[in-house]
């Protein structure tokens, strides 16, 4: 099963960051000294995957133009001896290949992938990345999935355990077998489903490899009544019904939920707190943080070295 492009839904309005998102994609938001596209990015390489389907909308060309090389850029670090700080950006335009579609309005995940869909051949599978969703681990979120879906020749989506009381914010499994403690055969998908009502605990991450059997099914379903949008949950489960074997796999790294800014917040903590030259000045700084002599009290603590 040949695995190469991954659909990239990218062109939400991100109005849990406005005013920031008035002017710059949420996409773009800074974790460390990268934006969160480029984890995604440099997930999907690492996964062998080289074509990527970015879906769009209006205000995004920065994510365009944040991949594009930059001669001119690339000329004053080199004068300056500085090209480490383009190293990898220059490996992402050196493997990837984009491809960037405009989504004209709003009109749900599922209606997001389908105007991708003229890229993907018959009886092909292809990987979906949602951008709010960044994975750290071992091995590369998608790339597990992957496996999966070679070895057992089915669409594998990603899913985590919540706790009940966020079940209603996700998409959730029910569940058909469970073939070991992380894989399930999944008998169909239920959107944001009220605690009581609840399928499981196994809620949908931003991690998907599908068929392209897909689209079929998201014009059977079309625009889902409750919500006036074309739902990717109920697209996969008519596909399951169509007769397409649909796997759930509980990814193992340590997602981040960066669509919304305390998410985001916990992230950059986070990335940071592991990050092998940041490490020591953000741990120094939290295990100050409550004590009387933090920088509440001692402004100067405030002063930090060029980092």
């Amino acid at each position: 099963m040949d695995i190469s492009k991954v659909i990239i839904p990218a062109a939400g309005l991100g109005t849990r960051f406005l005013p920031y998102t008035k002017a710059v994609p949420k996409e773009m938001l800074p974790l460390l000294n990268k934006p969160a596209i480029q984890y995604i990015a440099q997930e999907a390489l690492a996964s062998d995957i080289q074509q990527f389907l970015m879906v769009t909308s209006k205000g995004k060309n920065a994510i365009a133009d944040y991949f594009d090389a930059d001669p001119a850029l690339e000329l004053f670090l080199k004068e300056r001896n500085k090209t480490a700080l383009l190293n990898e950006l220059d490996k992402i335009a050196r493997t990837a290949h984009f491809s960037y579609i405009r989504q004209p309005e709003p009109l749900g995940l599922g209606h997001a992938i389908c105007m991708a869909r003229h890229a993907i051949a018959s009886k092909e599978y292809f990987g979906v990345m949602l951008p709010d969703d960044i994975i750290v681990g071992a091995t590369p979120a998608l790339l597990q999935l992957i496996r999966i879906a070679r070895q057992e020749r089915a669409s594998v989506i990603a899913v985590q355990e919540v706790p009940e009381e966020y079940i209603s914010m996700y998409g959730v499994v029910s569940i058909k077998k469970q073939f070991t403690p992380n894989l399930f055969q999944v008998a169909n998908l239920v959107e944001k489903p009220n605690k009581k009502d609840a399928p499981s605990n196994l809620a949908i991450i931003g991690r998907y490899v599908l068929s392209q059997k897909l689209f079929k099914a998201l014009d059977e379903v079309g625009y889902n009544q409750d919500h006036g949008e074309i739902q990717l949950t109920d697209g996969i489960t008519q596909m399951s019904k169509d007769g397409e074997k649909v796997l759930a796999y509980k990814v193992q790294g340590n997602r981040f939920d960066v669509g919304t800014p305390i998410g985001w917040i916990k992230a950059l903590i986070s990335l940071a707190s592991q990050d092998p030259y940041y490490a020591p000045h953000i741990r120094e700084f939290l295990m100050d943080f409550n004590t009387t002599t933090s920088f509440v009290y001692n402004s100067t603590k405030n002063l930090t070295p060029t980092l």
